[in-house]
């Protein structure tokens, strides 16, 4: 009997081997299954939020910055009075300043104009109608800016280069000499269309 006894229990020990087995078995299946849900869940979320989150925020699209053409500046080119054109020359001339006045007051010129004793123009021979000239009395050193309208001076005294009106006359101050040395300066001589009477 004793022997039938241990059998059993030998038997019964066992199954609660094998029980306690499958009980450990199960709870490490279930801790495995556990385990396995919590990394799902954890990267899941933070694939998607993090990955999400970061592609949004590092890949910020900037506008595409357009080339900019050249726009070559444009030369200024500097114009020139259509009626006047400069002397260039800087042409000094050096004689005698006569002058004319109420004789010829009122008559034509060589211009077409009608001579002004009271205007500041001048005659000379070979300057070009409508040029202006600095004239200036080298014995007191005053000077006048006038405008050639006319022709002469004429005669036989070529030391004569000049013909001025009263009026210059009277700021260079020789109205009662009749005449004084004088330096012309070319100053602005006009466009090759505007002259005439040459």
């Amino acid at each position: 009997m004793p022997q039938v006894r241990g059998a059993g229990g030998g038997a019964g020990a066992a199954r609660r081997a094998v029980a306690l087995a499958m009980a450990i078995a199960a709870t490490l299946i279930v801790a495995a299954c556990g385990a396995t849900s919590g990394r799902s869940g954890t990267g899941t979320g933070t694939g998607t939020g993090t990955g999400t989150g970061t592609g949004t925020g590092s890949e910020t699209v900037e506008p595409t910055k357009k080339a900019e053409k050249k726009v070559p500046k444009k030369t200024e080119k500097k114009q020139v009075d259509k009626d006047t054109e400069p002397a260039g020359t800087g042409e000094i001339l050096e004689g005698r300043a006569v002058w004319y006045g109420k004789d010829w007051h009122g008559k034509p010129t060589a211009s077409g104009e009608k001579f002004d004793r009271h205007a500041l123009t001048a005659a000379h021979r070979t300057l070009p109608l409508g040029t202006k000239v600095r004239v200036t009395n080298t014995r007191n050193g005053k000077s006048v800016v006038v405008r050639i309208n006319d022709r002469g001076p004429y005669g036989k005294d070529r030391r004569r280069i000049i013909d001025l009106s009263e009026a210059a006359a009277k700021i260079l101050d020789y109205i009662d000499a009749g005449w004084t040395t004088v330096t012309i300066e070319v100053l602005e001589r006009p466009a090759k269309k505007a002259r005439r009477g040459k």
